[in-house]
């Protein structure tokens, strides 16, 4: 592995840890990513000459705290702060092992998803902070110009430094009232993984794993939260295809074409169990219908034993629970397969007639489906190369760049 993708791998594996730990000791988030990065961008230039550090999340960590440990000596205003920072971590003091401070991300995630702040704020500064997504990513997951995510971000920086919210796991009796920012972040960290908003890659693994690693540690936290374990779950069962999802040459391969004996048993397995008691706790929400429609997928033998009818009657009470339109494109995709091209395409037309899902290429990529499927060749090549523009990474359109292919 070269130096660049070294620098690479430890920033998709070691932001957040770096992060979370600078916001710890500093208390100033601004501070923490600063110079993270810069501790990053200090890797790119000594490590090459110096070589790829054993432990680089400890290098990165120990980096990033001397520089801002320099920043505030450069402070006058700082130096009290500047005291009690030299008694809690000496600059002397080696970084500690990521294992050492394990709670570090998890506090981390419990600060962002304070009720103070509103929801989307909530998901998306987590989602800078811990998994180190850039703006323009967060923009992309949530559908909304980057400029008005910047300042969302912004804002909910500024809530907890002026309302002073603590940095810490809560106490068990305030878990329940953050339980809903807490599964949308994990929620929205593990599709960023599993379908990257932009890049070469379709799938990041390490948001991916990270994502299933603090979902396990919520549902330990709140083992009477049945959407907690629907929504590791739902992860589980995703995650269990990740191995077929592409193929050698890094091409997008679909549901139908997987090669199902690849599939991770184990975690399909883990996801039964937690599922099932999940809904044994008798309050099904959408994280548990969701995984329940995952299940469906994951739990049938071959493609064509899926029970697409159930997964539509499914995907229709998400849509009670929780109105989207995605979850509506998930629905007609279900009903397409269940009722045929025709029925699925009317509701896909309804969906591009309303405006809801503009700039979102999975919508004219499913319409460009249905059209192929009922032989209008030449309204599904156009649907596709409208796809085709908005695609965000090289997997999906050079997948969507061979569907044009075979229809010419």
């Amino acid at each position: 592995m070269g130096v660049a993708e070294a620098v690479d791998d430890a920033f998709r594996t070691e932001w957040g840890r770096v992060v979370a730990t600078l916001i710890r000791v500093t208390g100033d988030w601004d501070l923490a990513e600063e110079c993270a990065q810069e501790a990053f961008a200090q890797a790119l230039a000594t490590w090459p000459r110096d070589g790829v550090p054993r432990r680089p999340g400890a290098w990165l960590t120990t980096t990033a705290r001397n520089r801002a440990l320099d920043k505030l000596r450069r402070g006058t205003a700082e130096a009290g702060r500047l005291r009690d920072l030299a008694v809690t971590t000496p600059a002397d003091e080696p970084a500690p092992e990521p294992d050492d401070v394990p709670d570090d991300r998890l506090r981390l995630m419990f600060t962002c998803c304070h009720p103070a702040l509103p929801l989307e704020a909530q998901v998306a500064l987590t989602l800078r902070t811990l998994a180190g997504l850039t703006t323009p990513e967060i923009a992309r997951a949530f559908l909304v110009p980057e400029p008005t995510m910047a300042q969302r971000i912004v804002r909910a920086k500024r809530k907890i430094r002026n309302a002073r919210i603590p940095y810490r796991v809560p106490p068990a009796e305030l878990l329940p009232e953050r339980t809903s920012g807490v599964l949308g972040v994990l929620y929205l960290l593990f599709n960023e993984g599993y379908s990257a908003s932009a890049g070469a890659d379709l799938v990041r693994q390490a948001l991916t794993a990270e994502a299933i690693r603090l979902a396990r540690v919520v549902v330990r936290l709140l083992p009477d939260a049945p959407e907690a374990g629907g929504l590791l779950a739902l992860m589980l069962f995703h995650d269990a295809r990740r191995a077929t999802r592409t193929d050698d040459a890094g091409d997008l391969v679909t549901l139908a074409d997987q090669d199902r004996t690849r599939w991770d048993r184990a975690s399909i397995d883990e996801g039964v169990g937690v599922l099932d008691a999940a809904l044994a706790l008798g309050r099904p929400g959408p994280y548990q219908l969701q995984a329940a429609i995952a299940a469906c997928h994951a739990t049938a033998a071959r493609a064509e034993e899926t029970d697409w009818a159930r997964i539509a009657r499914l995907y229709e009470l998400v849509a009670r629970l929780n109105p989207s339109p995605v979850v509506e494109l998930n629905r007609a995709v279900a009903v397409a397969m269940a009722e045929g091209p025709a029925a699925g395409l009317a509701l896909a037309d309804t969906l591009a007639a309303s405006g809801d899902l503009a700039g979102y290429h999975l919508l004219p990529a499913t319409r460009a489906d249905f059209l192929r499927r009922l032989d209008r060749a030449e309204e599904a090549e156009a649907a596709y190369r409208e796809a085709l523009e908005l695609a965000p990474t090289d997997a999906e359109r050079r997948y969507l760049s061979r569907r044009i292919g075979e229809l010419q």
